[in-house]
């Protein structure tokens, strides 16, 4: 007789507020600072001030994802600026993708989530077109 082992499949919510979104991000950079590709941009090109940066990051992605105001800034010029200091890479706009990926995937699922990842890449895509003059390949290898 056999007897099949299953494992119980973690439920995870929708990204339904801006708590789970300020979560979201908390983890998301949490990882980018560490990652050994990402975390010297971060942390000594650009020298973010998280206490700072964290809360403008939430306040984007909830304008983006449900509309709310809050949010001022030009991501663009400060990511120009890094460009000039210390130049991207498209494996830096890859890294950045598949680390948000991760992370909304590791603790969120439904249709915000999905819209929040569409969005990053679109991001990611614009980002890079106008800094490297390459669109980044999403997924990673696709043509």
């Amino acid at each position: 007789m056999s007897v099949a082992i299953t494992t119980p499949s973690i439920e995870r919510n929708d990204i339904a507020s801006p708590d789970d979104v300020a979560e979201l991000v908390r983890r998301f950079y949490g990882a980018v600072a560490q990652d050994e590709l990402l975390g010297p941009l971060f942390n000594d090109v650009a020298q973010v001030d998280w206490s700072e940066h964290l809360p403008k990051l939430t306040a984007f992605w909830c304008r983006v994802l449900f509309g709310l105001p809050g949010y001022q800034g030009n991501p663009f010029a400060k990511h120009r600026d890094v460009h000039l200091v210390s130049p991207f890479r498209q494996a830096h706009f890859v890294r950045w993708l598949e680390l948000f990926e991760e992370t909304v995937d590791d603790g969120w699922a439904g249709e915000h989530a999905d819209s929040m990842k569409l969005l990053a890449v679109n991001v990611a895509r614009v980002h890079s077109s106008q800094l490297t003059g390459e669109m980044v390949e999403w997924p990673a290898g696709s043509t």
